[in-house]
Protein backbone atom coordinates (compact mmCIF):
# COMPACT_ATOMS: atom_id res chain seq x y z
CA UNK A 1 0.00 0.00 0.00
CA UNK A 2 1.47 3.37 -0.99
CA UNK A 3 1.87 6.13 1.65
CA UNK A 4 -0.94 8.41 0.39
CA UNK A 5 -3.44 5.54 0.37
CA UNK A 6 -2.30 4.52 3.85
CA UNK A 7 -2.76 8.05 5.21
CA UNK A 8 -6.23 8.41 3.68
CA UNK A 9 -7.30 4.98 4.98
CA UNK A 10 -6.26 5.85 8.53
CA UNK A 11 -7.90 9.29 8.46
CA UNK A 12 -11.26 7.98 7.23
CA UNK A 13 -11.24 5.10 9.72
CA UNK A 14 -10.38 7.51 12.54
CA UNK A 15 -13.20 9.90 11.62
CA UNK A 16 -15.73 7.07 11.71
CA UNK A 17 -14.46 5.83 15.09
CA UNK A 18 -14.71 9.38 16.48
CA UNK A 19 -18.40 9.63 15.58
CA UNK A 20 -18.29 11.47 12.26
CA UNK A 21 -21.11 10.05 10.17
CA UNK A 22 -21.46 12.44 7.22
CA UNK A 23 -18.70 13.51 4.82
CA UNK A 24 -19.16 15.73 1.76
CA UNK A 25 -16.63 15.22 -1.04
CA UNK A 26 -15.79 17.49 -3.96
CA UNK A 27 -13.95 16.00 -6.95
CA UNK A 28 -10.25 16.69 -7.34
CA UNK A 29 -6.96 15.06 -8.11
CA UNK A 30 -4.90 15.95 -5.02
CA UNK A 31 -7.71 14.75 -2.73
CA UNK A 32 -8.06 11.47 -4.67
CA UNK A 33 -6.65 9.25 -1.89
CA UNK A 34 -9.40 10.48 0.44
CA UNK A 35 -12.02 10.01 -2.28
CA UNK A 36 -11.10 6.34 -2.72
CA UNK A 37 -11.02 5.73 1.05
CA UNK A 38 -14.36 7.49 1.59
CA UNK A 39 -16.04 5.56 -1.21
CA UNK A 40 -14.85 2.27 0.32
CA UNK A 41 -16.06 3.32 3.78
CA UNK A 42 -19.45 4.31 2.36
CA UNK A 43 -19.79 0.94 0.64
CA UNK A 44 -18.99 -0.75 3.96
CA UNK A 45 -21.63 1.34 5.76
CA UNK A 46 -19.06 2.99 8.04
CA UNK A 47 -20.18 6.51 7.08
CA UNK A 48 -22.48 8.36 4.67
CA UNK A 49 -20.80 9.98 1.67
CA UNK A 50 -22.25 12.94 -0.27
CA UNK A 51 -20.64 14.16 -3.50
CA UNK A 52 -20.97 17.71 -4.87
CA UNK A 53 -19.14 19.52 -7.66
CA UNK A 54 -19.47 23.02 -6.13
CA UNK A 55 -17.24 23.57 -3.09
CA UNK A 56 -19.35 26.40 -1.64
CA UNK A 57 -22.47 24.26 -1.90
CA UNK A 58 -20.58 21.31 -0.43
CA UNK A 59 -19.44 23.29 2.60
CA UNK A 60 -22.94 24.53 3.42
CA UNK A 61 -24.28 21.01 2.90
CA UNK A 62 -21.78 19.79 5.52
CA UNK A 63 -22.87 22.66 7.77
CA UNK A 64 -26.48 21.49 7.48
CA UNK A 65 -25.50 17.86 8.08
CA UNK A 66 -23.77 18.93 11.29
CA UNK A 67 -26.81 20.99 12.33
CA UNK A 68 -29.22 18.18 11.61
CA UNK A 69 -27.19 15.45 13.31
CA UNK A 70 -25.69 17.40 16.19
CA UNK A 71 -22.23 15.90 15.56
CA UNK A 72 -19.31 17.10 13.41
CA UNK A 73 -19.61 16.69 9.65
CA UNK A 74 -16.69 16.95 7.25
CA UNK A 75 -16.10 18.49 3.83
CA UNK A 76 -13.18 17.34 1.66
CA UNK A 77 -11.65 19.40 -1.14
CA UNK A 78 -8.64 19.36 -3.41
CA UNK A 79 -6.00 22.10 -3.27
CA UNK A 80 -6.15 25.66 -4.60
CA UNK A 81 -9.26 27.82 -5.01
CA UNK A 82 -11.39 24.83 -3.97
CA UNK A 83 -10.40 25.46 -0.35
CA UNK A 84 -11.09 29.19 -0.54
CA UNK A 85 -14.66 28.50 -1.68
CA UNK A 86 -15.37 26.97 1.74
CA UNK A 87 -14.78 30.26 3.55
CA UNK A 88 -18.42 31.52 3.75
CA UNK A 89 -19.58 28.29 5.39
CA UNK A 90 -16.58 28.28 7.72
CA UNK A 91 -17.50 31.79 8.86
CA UNK A 92 -21.13 30.81 9.42
CA UNK A 93 -20.03 27.77 11.41
CA UNK A 94 -17.68 29.92 13.49
CA UNK A 95 -20.35 32.44 14.46
CA UNK A 96 -23.14 29.92 15.02
CA UNK A 97 -21.01 27.32 16.80
CA UNK A 98 -21.52 24.45 14.34
CA UNK A 99 -18.92 21.64 14.40
CA UNK A 100 -17.54 21.60 10.83
CA UNK A 101 -14.43 19.70 9.75
CA UNK A 102 -12.53 21.02 6.73
CA UNK A 103 -10.16 18.41 5.26
CA UNK A 104 -8.14 20.30 2.65
CA UNK A 105 -5.82 18.26 0.45
CA UNK A 106 -2.50 19.91 -0.32
CA UNK A 107 0.69 19.41 -2.29
CA UNK A 108 3.81 18.10 -0.55
CA UNK A 109 5.91 20.76 1.15
CA UNK A 110 8.60 20.64 -1.55
CA UNK A 111 6.09 21.78 -4.21
CA UNK A 112 5.01 24.88 -2.31
CA UNK A 113 6.31 28.17 -3.63
CA UNK A 114 7.37 26.63 -6.93
CA UNK A 115 4.47 27.80 -9.07
CA UNK A 116 3.02 24.28 -9.26
CA UNK A 117 -0.52 24.11 -10.61
CA UNK A 118 -3.36 24.56 -8.14
CA UNK A 119 -0.95 25.36 -5.34
CA UNK A 120 -1.38 28.23 -2.90
CA UNK A 121 -0.69 28.84 0.76
CA UNK A 122 -3.45 26.90 2.51
CA UNK A 123 -1.86 27.04 5.95
CA UNK A 124 -4.30 28.78 8.31
CA UNK A 125 -6.19 30.02 5.25
CA UNK A 126 -9.31 30.73 7.35
CA UNK A 127 -7.43 32.75 9.95
CA UNK A 128 -9.17 33.19 13.30
CA UNK A 129 -12.45 31.74 11.97
CA UNK A 130 -11.41 28.18 12.83
CA UNK A 131 -11.24 26.85 16.38
CA UNK A 132 -8.07 24.90 15.57
CA UNK A 133 -5.72 24.31 12.65
CA UNK A 134 -3.69 21.16 12.11
CA UNK A 135 -1.45 19.87 9.36
CA UNK A 136 -0.25 16.44 8.31
CA UNK A 137 2.76 16.51 5.95
CA UNK A 138 2.66 14.23 2.91
CA UNK A 139 4.18 10.86 3.85
CA UNK A 140 6.67 9.37 1.44
CA UNK A 141 7.35 6.15 3.32
CA UNK A 142 6.98 4.52 6.70
CA UNK A 143 8.16 6.06 9.93
CA UNK A 144 7.78 4.48 13.37
CA UNK A 145 4.67 5.73 15.17
CA UNK A 146 3.35 7.44 12.04
CA UNK A 147 -0.09 5.83 12.06
CA UNK A 148 -0.66 6.61 15.74
CA UNK A 149 0.38 10.21 15.02
CA UNK A 150 -2.19 10.55 12.23
CA UNK A 151 -4.92 9.24 14.51
CA UNK A 152 -3.87 11.58 17.30
CA UNK A 153 -4.11 14.66 15.06
CA UNK A 154 -7.54 13.54 13.81
CA UNK A 155 -8.71 13.11 17.41
CA UNK A 156 -7.60 16.63 18.20
CA UNK A 157 -9.44 18.02 15.17
CA UNK A 158 -12.73 16.34 16.06
CA UNK A 159 -12.41 17.34 19.73
CA UNK A 160 -11.80 20.97 18.77
CA UNK A 161 -14.82 20.97 16.43
CA UNK A 162 -17.02 19.57 19.20
CA UNK A 163 -15.85 22.25 21.62
CA UNK A 164 -14.01 19.88 23.96
CA UNK A 165 -10.90 22.02 23.49
CA UNK A 166 -11.76 25.60 24.39
CA UNK A 167 -15.42 24.70 25.05
CA UNK A 168 -16.75 26.41 21.91
CA UNK A 169 -17.92 24.17 19.03
CA UNK A 170 -17.08 25.38 15.56
CA UNK A 171 -15.04 24.78 12.41
CA UNK A 172 -11.53 23.33 12.24
CA UNK A 173 -9.13 22.91 9.32
CA UNK A 174 -6.93 19.87 8.86
CA UNK A 175 -4.57 20.48 5.95
CA UNK A 176 -3.30 17.17 4.56
CA UNK A 177 -0.42 16.68 2.18
CA UNK A 178 -0.54 13.89 -0.39
CA UNK A 179 2.37 12.83 -2.60
CA UNK A 180 2.09 10.78 -5.77
CA UNK A 181 0.94 8.14 -6.45
CA UNK A 182 -2.55 9.39 -5.62
CA UNK A 183 -4.34 6.18 -6.60
CA UNK A 184 -4.41 2.85 -4.74
CA UNK A 185 -1.98 0.16 -5.81
CA UNK A 186 -3.25 -2.36 -8.33
CA UNK A 187 -4.28 -5.76 -6.98
CA UNK A 188 -4.07 -6.68 -3.30
CA UNK A 189 -2.90 -3.95 -0.89
CA UNK A 190 0.77 -4.27 -0.13
CA UNK A 191 2.17 -4.71 3.41
CA UNK A 192 2.38 -1.79 5.83
CA UNK A 193 4.55 -2.09 8.92
CA UNK A 194 1.77 -0.87 11.23
CA UNK A 195 -1.81 -2.06 11.43
CA UNK A 196 -3.83 0.62 9.57
CA UNK A 197 -7.35 -0.44 10.53
CA UNK A 198 -7.62 -2.34 13.84
CA UNK A 199 -10.17 -5.10 14.05
CA UNK A 200 -12.21 -3.36 16.78
CA UNK A 201 -15.60 -2.17 15.48
CA UNK A 202 -16.06 1.54 14.82
CA UNK A 203 -17.70 3.32 17.75
CA UNK A 204 -18.60 6.88 18.61
CA UNK A 205 -16.27 6.82 21.60
CA UNK A 206 -12.62 6.06 21.10
CA UNK A 207 -10.18 4.35 23.42
CA UNK A 208 -6.42 4.57 23.09
CA UNK A 209 -6.21 1.01 24.40
CA UNK A 210 -8.24 -0.30 21.42
CA UNK A 211 -7.03 1.92 18.60
CA UNK A 212 -3.47 3.20 19.16
CA UNK A 213 -3.32 6.93 18.57
CA UNK A 214 -7.00 7.76 19.04
CA UNK A 215 -7.42 9.99 22.05
CA UNK A 216 -10.56 10.04 24.18
CA UNK A 217 -11.35 13.54 25.51
CA UNK A 218 -14.06 13.68 28.20
CA UNK A 219 -16.99 16.08 28.09
CA UNK A 220 -16.56 19.03 30.50
CA UNK A 221 -18.53 18.88 33.75
CA UNK A 222 -21.66 21.06 33.82
CA UNK A 223 -20.98 24.42 35.49
CA UNK A 224 -22.58 25.44 38.77
CA UNK A 225 -25.45 27.84 38.03
CA UNK A 226 -25.37 31.48 39.08
CA UNK A 227 -28.31 32.32 41.39
CA UNK A 228 -30.53 35.21 40.30
CA UNK A 229 -32.80 37.24 42.55
CA UNK A 230 -36.41 37.11 41.39
CA UNK A 231 -37.18 40.77 42.11
CA UNK A 232 -36.76 43.09 39.07
CA UNK A 233 -39.17 43.09 36.13
CA UNK A 234 -37.32 40.56 34.00
CA UNK A 235 -37.66 39.13 30.51
CA UNK A 236 -35.81 36.11 29.15
CA UNK A 237 -34.48 36.82 25.67
CA UNK A 238 -33.75 33.69 23.62
CA UNK A 239 -31.67 34.35 20.53
CA UNK A 240 -30.49 31.95 17.87
CA UNK A 241 -29.49 28.58 19.33
CA UNK A 242 -30.56 29.47 22.87
CA UNK A 243 -31.88 25.99 23.63
CA UNK A 244 -34.21 24.65 26.32
CA UNK A 245 -32.40 26.31 29.24
CA UNK A 246 -34.01 29.64 28.32
CA UNK A 247 -37.51 28.17 28.42
CA UNK A 248 -36.82 26.32 31.68
CA UNK A 249 -35.72 29.52 33.40
CA UNK A 250 -38.68 31.54 32.09
CA UNK A 251 -41.13 28.86 33.21
CA UNK A 252 -39.58 28.42 36.64
CA UNK A 253 -39.37 32.17 37.35
CA UNK A 254 -42.67 33.09 35.64
CA UNK A 255 -40.93 35.61 33.40
CA UNK A 256 -41.97 36.50 29.82
CA UNK A 257 -40.04 34.54 27.18
CA UNK A 258 -39.11 36.55 24.08
CA UNK A 259 -37.88 33.93 21.63
CA UNK A 260 -36.50 34.35 18.12
CA UNK A 261 -37.68 31.69 15.64
CA UNK A 262 -34.34 29.84 15.58
CA UNK A 263 -33.94 29.88 19.37
CA UNK A 264 -35.26 26.34 19.70
CA UNK A 265 -37.97 27.42 22.19
CA UNK A 266 -40.47 29.21 19.96
CA UNK A 267 -43.80 27.58 20.87
CA UNK A 268 -47.21 28.43 22.36
CA UNK A 269 -45.68 29.70 25.63
CA UNK A 270 -43.76 32.59 24.04
CA UNK A 271 -44.84 36.17 23.38
CA UNK A 272 -44.69 35.86 19.61
CA UNK A 273 -44.84 39.51 18.42
CA UNK A 274 -42.42 40.61 21.15
CA UNK A 275 -40.39 42.96 18.97
CA UNK A 276 -43.44 45.17 18.39
CA UNK A 277 -44.22 45.23 22.11
CA UNK A 278 -40.72 46.46 22.98
CA UNK A 279 -41.65 49.87 21.59
CA UNK A 280 -44.70 50.22 23.83
CA UNK A 281 -45.13 51.27 27.47
CA UNK A 282 -44.87 47.61 28.42
CA UNK A 283 -41.40 47.40 26.91
CA UNK A 284 -40.35 50.51 28.82
CA UNK A 285 -41.10 48.74 32.12
CA UNK A 286 -38.36 46.13 31.60
CA UNK A 287 -35.69 46.33 34.32
CA UNK A 288 -33.60 43.25 33.55
CA UNK A 289 -32.90 41.03 30.54
CA UNK A 290 -31.48 37.50 30.76
CA UNK A 291 -29.90 36.73 27.37
CA UNK A 292 -29.46 33.22 25.95
CA UNK A 293 -28.03 32.44 22.51
CA UNK A 294 -27.34 35.11 19.89
CA UNK A 295 -30.18 37.63 19.44
CA UNK A 296 -29.49 39.28 16.07
CA UNK A 297 -32.84 39.56 14.36
CA UNK A 298 -34.36 42.98 15.10
CA UNK A 299 -33.42 46.53 15.90
CA UNK A 300 -35.88 46.83 18.84
CA UNK A 301 -33.98 44.02 20.56
CA UNK A 302 -30.65 45.70 19.84
CA UNK A 303 -31.99 48.94 21.33
CA UNK A 304 -33.16 47.06 24.43
CA UNK A 305 -29.73 45.48 24.89
CA UNK A 306 -28.11 48.90 24.44
CA UNK A 307 -30.23 50.60 27.11
CA UNK A 308 -28.30 51.91 30.10
CA UNK A 309 -31.42 51.74 32.28
CA UNK A 310 -31.75 47.95 31.92
CA UNK A 311 -29.60 45.33 33.65
CA UNK A 312 -28.17 42.85 31.13
CA UNK A 313 -27.13 39.35 32.20
CA UNK A 314 -25.70 37.03 29.53
CA UNK A 315 -25.86 33.26 29.91
CA UNK A 316 -23.31 31.52 27.71
CA UNK A 317 -21.11 28.44 28.19
CA UNK A 318 -19.02 29.66 25.25
CA UNK A 319 -16.24 32.25 25.39
CA UNK A 320 -17.70 34.14 22.39
CA UNK A 321 -20.87 35.36 24.07
CA UNK A 322 -23.29 37.91 22.58
CA UNK A 323 -23.35 41.41 24.08
CA UNK A 324 -24.77 43.81 21.46
CA UNK A 325 -24.61 46.94 23.63
CA UNK A 326 -21.39 46.04 25.49
CA UNK A 327 -23.37 46.60 28.68
CA UNK A 328 -23.59 43.10 30.18
CA UNK A 329 -23.20 43.33 33.96
CA UNK A 330 -22.22 39.69 34.28
CA UNK A 331 -21.63 36.75 31.94
CA UNK A 332 -22.23 33.30 33.43
CA UNK A 333 -22.33 29.77 31.95
CA UNK A 334 -25.60 28.83 33.69
CA UNK A 335 -28.27 30.43 35.89
CA UNK A 336 -31.11 29.58 38.21
CA UNK A 337 -33.57 31.70 40.17
CA UNK A 338 -33.35 32.06 43.95
CA UNK A 339 -37.00 31.61 44.86
CA UNK A 340 -39.33 30.77 41.99
CA UNK A 341 -42.32 31.15 44.31
CA UNK A 342 -41.67 34.87 44.79
CA UNK A 343 -42.73 35.73 41.25
CA UNK A 344 -44.91 38.56 40.01
CA UNK A 345 -47.86 37.00 38.16
CA UNK A 346 -49.03 40.43 37.04
CA UNK A 347 -45.85 41.03 35.04
CA UNK A 348 -46.16 37.79 33.09
CA UNK A 349 -49.90 38.17 32.52
CA UNK A 350 -49.40 41.69 31.16
CA UNK A 351 -47.04 40.35 28.50
CA UNK A 352 -49.18 37.38 27.56
CA UNK A 353 -52.31 39.52 27.33
CA UNK A 354 -50.56 42.16 25.22
CA UNK A 355 -49.07 39.48 22.95
CA UNK A 356 -52.51 37.92 22.45
CA UNK A 357 -54.10 41.24 21.49
CA UNK A 358 -51.19 42.07 19.20
CA UNK A 359 -51.48 38.71 17.44
CA UNK A 360 -55.18 39.36 16.82
CA UNK A 361 -54.40 42.75 15.31
CA UNK A 362 -51.69 41.28 13.08
CA UNK A 363 -53.97 38.44 11.99
CA UNK A 364 -56.73 40.89 11.05
CA UNK A 365 -54.38 42.89 8.83
CA UNK A 366 -53.05 39.74 7.13
CA UNK A 367 -56.53 38.32 6.54
CA UNK A 368 -57.76 41.65 5.16
CA UNK A 369 -55.25 41.55 2.33
CA UNK A 370 -56.66 40.43 -1.00
CA UNK A 371 -53.29 39.33 -2.33
CA UNK A 372 -50.69 36.96 -0.94
CA UNK A 373 -48.13 38.50 1.43
CA UNK A 374 -44.94 37.30 3.04
CA UNK A 375 -46.57 37.37 6.47
CA UNK A 376 -49.41 35.15 5.29
CA UNK A 377 -46.99 32.63 3.78
CA UNK A 378 -44.95 32.59 7.01
CA UNK A 379 -48.05 32.01 9.13
CA UNK A 380 -49.31 29.22 6.88
CA UNK A 381 -45.98 27.41 6.63
CA UNK A 382 -45.60 27.52 10.42
CA UNK A 383 -49.15 26.22 10.79
CA UNK A 384 -48.40 23.33 8.42
CA UNK A 385 -45.30 22.31 10.39
CA UNK A 386 -45.96 19.15 12.40
CA UNK A 387 -44.33 18.16 15.70
CA UNK A 388 -41.87 15.84 13.90
CA UNK A 389 -41.05 18.27 11.07
CA UNK A 390 -38.17 20.62 10.37
CA UNK A 391 -38.73 24.19 9.17
CA UNK A 392 -35.68 25.99 7.77
CA UNK A 393 -35.77 29.73 7.13
CA UNK A 394 -33.78 31.98 4.88
CA UNK A 395 -32.53 35.37 6.01
CA UNK A 396 -33.97 38.81 5.22
CA UNK A 397 -37.78 39.04 5.21
CA UNK A 398 -38.74 35.34 5.68
CA UNK A 399 -37.14 34.94 9.12
CA UNK A 400 -38.59 38.29 10.21
CA UNK A 401 -42.06 37.33 9.00
CA UNK A 402 -41.79 34.09 10.98
CA UNK A 403 -40.64 36.11 13.98
CA UNK A 404 -43.80 38.18 13.74
CA UNK A 405 -46.44 35.49 13.28
CA UNK A 406 -45.11 31.97 13.78
CA UNK A 407 -45.64 29.50 16.57
CA UNK A 408 -43.78 26.20 16.21
CA UNK A 409 -45.35 23.06 17.72
CA UNK A 410 -43.48 21.31 20.50
CA UNK A 411 -41.12 18.70 19.04
CA UNK A 412 -40.66 20.49 15.71
CA UNK A 413 -37.38 22.18 14.80
CA UNK A 414 -36.81 25.58 13.24
CA UNK A 415 -33.33 26.31 11.93
CA UNK A 416 -31.68 29.21 10.17
CA UNK A 417 -28.16 30.37 9.33
CA UNK A 418 -28.04 33.22 11.84
CA UNK A 419 -24.31 33.15 12.56
CA UNK A 420 -23.72 35.86 9.99
CA UNK A 421 -27.30 35.98 8.65
CA UNK A 422 -26.12 35.74 5.05
CA UNK A 423 -28.23 34.53 2.16
CA UNK A 424 -25.53 32.23 0.76
CA UNK A 425 -25.77 28.46 1.12
CA UNK A 426 -29.33 28.40 2.45
CA UNK A 427 -30.67 25.61 0.22
CA UNK A 428 -27.53 23.52 0.76
CA UNK A 429 -27.76 23.87 4.53
CA UNK A 430 -31.44 22.94 4.51
CA UNK A 431 -30.75 19.85 2.39
CA UNK A 432 -28.01 18.79 4.81
CA UNK A 433 -30.19 19.32 7.88
CA UNK A 434 -33.03 17.39 6.28
CA UNK A 435 -30.80 14.46 5.31
CA UNK A 436 -29.09 14.23 8.71
CA UNK A 437 -32.25 14.60 10.79
CA UNK A 438 -34.47 12.42 8.61
CA UNK A 439 -37.32 14.89 9.17
CA UNK A 440 -39.82 16.07 6.59
CA UNK A 441 -38.57 19.58 5.87
CA UNK A 442 -39.93 22.86 4.54
CA UNK A 443 -37.65 25.71 3.51
CA UNK A 444 -38.96 29.28 3.43
CA UNK A 445 -36.79 31.77 1.55
CA UNK A 446 -36.85 34.74 -0.80
CA UNK A 447 -36.12 34.77 -4.51
CA UNK A 448 -32.61 36.26 -4.25
CA UNK A 449 -31.64 33.76 -1.54
CA UNK A 450 -32.94 30.96 -3.77
CA UNK A 451 -31.04 32.17 -6.83
CA UNK A 452 -27.85 32.67 -4.81
CA UNK A 453 -27.74 28.94 -3.97
CA UNK A 454 -29.70 27.36 -6.81
CA UNK A 455 -26.69 25.17 -7.62
CA UNK A 456 -27.49 23.24 -4.44
CA UNK A 457 -30.18 21.50 -6.51
CA UNK A 458 -27.50 19.90 -8.70
CA UNK A 459 -27.47 16.40 -7.20
CA UNK A 460 -25.99 13.41 -8.98
CA UNK A 461 -28.25 10.45 -9.78
CA UNK A 462 -26.81 8.36 -6.94
CA UNK A 463 -26.98 11.05 -4.25
CA UNK A 464 -29.54 10.80 -1.43
CA UNK A 465 -32.44 13.23 -1.66
CA UNK A 466 -34.42 14.49 1.33
CA UNK A 467 -38.14 15.11 1.52
CA UNK A 468 -37.88 18.87 1.14
CA UNK A 469 -40.47 21.43 0.06
CA UNK A 470 -38.84 24.71 -0.95
CA UNK A 471 -41.20 27.69 -0.67
CA UNK A 472 -39.90 30.73 -2.57
CA UNK A 473 -41.56 34.04 -1.70
CA UNK A 474 -40.74 35.88 -4.90
CA UNK A 475 -40.94 39.68 -4.84
CA UNK A 476 -38.59 39.94 -7.83
CA UNK A 477 -35.76 41.60 -5.96
CA UNK A 478 -34.38 42.70 -2.61
CA UNK A 479 -37.57 43.43 -0.75
CA UNK A 480 -36.08 43.82 2.72
CA UNK A 481 -34.49 47.16 1.81
CA UNK A 482 -37.96 48.65 1.36
CA UNK A 483 -38.54 48.30 5.11
CA UNK A 484 -35.19 49.93 6.00
CA UNK A 485 -34.05 53.54 5.79
CA UNK A 486 -33.07 53.12 2.12
CA UNK A 487 -36.67 52.35 1.17
CA UNK A 488 -37.99 55.22 3.27
CA UNK A 489 -35.76 57.70 1.42
CA UNK A 490 -36.83 56.31 -1.94
CA UNK A 491 -40.50 56.55 -0.94
CA UNK A 492 -40.04 60.22 -0.03
CA UNK A 493 -38.51 60.80 -3.45
CA UNK A 494 -35.19 62.08 -2.15
CA UNK A 495 -32.96 63.02 -5.07
CA UNK A 496 -29.85 61.37 -3.66
CA UNK A 497 -31.68 58.04 -3.53
CA UNK A 498 -32.80 57.94 -7.15
CA UNK A 499 -30.63 54.85 -7.65
CA UNK A 500 -32.55 52.80 -5.03
CA UNK A 501 -34.19 50.37 -7.44
CA UNK A 502 -30.99 49.42 -9.19
CA UNK A 503 -28.55 49.14 -6.27
CA UNK A 504 -30.94 47.97 -3.52
CA UNK A 505 -34.08 46.66 -5.20
CA UNK A 506 -31.92 44.62 -7.64
CA UNK A 507 -34.90 43.52 -9.76
CA UNK A 508 -34.81 40.07 -11.40
CA UNK A 509 -37.11 38.28 -13.82
CA UNK A 510 -35.70 34.75 -13.77
CA UNK A 511 -38.02 31.98 -14.94
CA UNK A 512 -38.05 29.90 -11.77
CA UNK A 513 -40.13 27.19 -13.37
CA UNK A 514 -37.57 26.64 -16.14
CA UNK A 515 -34.77 26.74 -13.59
CA UNK A 516 -36.45 24.14 -11.39
CA UNK A 517 -37.24 21.89 -14.32
CA UNK A 518 -33.62 22.13 -15.44
CA UNK A 519 -32.52 20.70 -12.12
CA UNK A 520 -35.22 18.03 -12.21
CA UNK A 521 -37.18 19.58 -9.34
CA UNK A 522 -41.00 19.43 -9.27
CA UNK A 523 -42.51 22.92 -9.59
CA UNK A 524 -45.86 24.50 -8.70
CA UNK A 525 -47.00 28.14 -8.75
CA UNK A 526 -49.43 29.27 -6.04
CA UNK A 527 -52.11 31.78 -6.94
CA UNK A 528 -54.12 32.25 -3.74
CA UNK A 529 -54.33 31.44 -0.04
CA UNK A 530 -56.49 28.36 -0.56
CA UNK A 531 -54.04 26.78 -2.96
CA UNK A 532 -51.17 27.70 -0.65
CA UNK A 533 -52.76 25.86 2.26
CA UNK A 534 -53.49 22.82 0.11
CA UNK A 535 -49.91 22.64 -1.20
CA UNK A 536 -48.37 23.09 2.24
CA UNK A 537 -50.47 20.35 3.81
CA UNK A 538 -49.97 17.79 1.04
CA UNK A 539 -47.41 14.98 1.30
CA UNK A 540 -43.78 15.95 0.71
CA UNK A 541 -41.85 13.40 -1.33
CA UNK A 542 -38.43 14.27 -2.70
CA UNK A 543 -37.46 17.87 -3.48
CA UNK A 544 -40.13 20.23 -4.80
CA UNK A 545 -40.47 23.97 -5.36
CA UNK A 546 -43.52 26.05 -4.40
CA UNK A 547 -43.45 29.47 -6.09
CA UNK A 548 -45.36 32.31 -4.39
CA UNK A 549 -45.24 35.74 -6.03
CA UNK A 550 -45.88 38.86 -3.96
CA UNK A 551 -45.73 42.61 -4.59
CA UNK A 552 -42.42 44.13 -3.50
CA UNK A 553 -43.70 47.70 -3.74
CA UNK A 554 -46.11 47.13 -0.83
CA UNK A 555 -43.64 46.00 1.85
CA UNK A 556 -43.42 49.37 3.60
CA UNK A 557 -47.16 49.96 3.30
CA UNK A 558 -47.90 46.62 4.98
CA UNK A 559 -45.39 47.34 7.75
CA UNK A 560 -47.09 50.67 8.47
CA UNK A 561 -50.54 49.03 8.49
CA UNK A 562 -49.37 46.51 11.06
CA UNK A 563 -48.00 49.25 13.29
CA UNK A 564 -51.21 51.25 13.10
CA UNK A 565 -53.31 48.17 13.86
CA UNK A 566 -51.21 47.36 16.91
CA UNK A 567 -51.44 50.95 18.12
CA UNK A 568 -55.22 50.85 17.74
CA UNK A 569 -55.38 47.61 19.72
CA UNK A 570 -53.84 49.37 22.72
Amino acid sequence: MNPSTALATVLVDSLARLGVRHVVLCPGSRSAPLAYALAEAADAGTLDLHVRIDERTAAFLALGLARGSGVPAAVVTTSGTAVANLHPAVLEAAHSGVPLLVLSADRPHELRGTGASQTTDQVKLFGSAVRWFGEIPAPTGHRAGQVAGWRNVTSRAVAAARGLIGHAPGPVQLNIGFAEPLTPDEGEPGPWPEQLVPDAPATTTSSAGIVPGLTSIPEPAPPAPFVLASGPRTVVLAGDGAGPEAAHLATRAHWPLLAEPSSGVRDSTTAAPYRLLLGTQLGEKIERVIVFGRPTLSRPVTRLLSSRTVEIIVVSPRPDWSDAGRLARIVVPAVTVADHRAHDETWLSEWLSAAQETEKAIGAVIDDEERLTGQLVAREIAGATGPDDLLFSGSSNPIRDLDLVARIPHGAQLMANRGLAGIDGTISTAIGAALASGRTTRLLLGDLTFLHDANALLLGPGEPRPNLQIVVVDDHGGGIFATLEHGARAERGETQNRHYERVFGTPQEVDLEALARGYGVAYARVADAGELEARLTSSIIGISLLHVEIDRTRHRELTDKLRRAIGASG
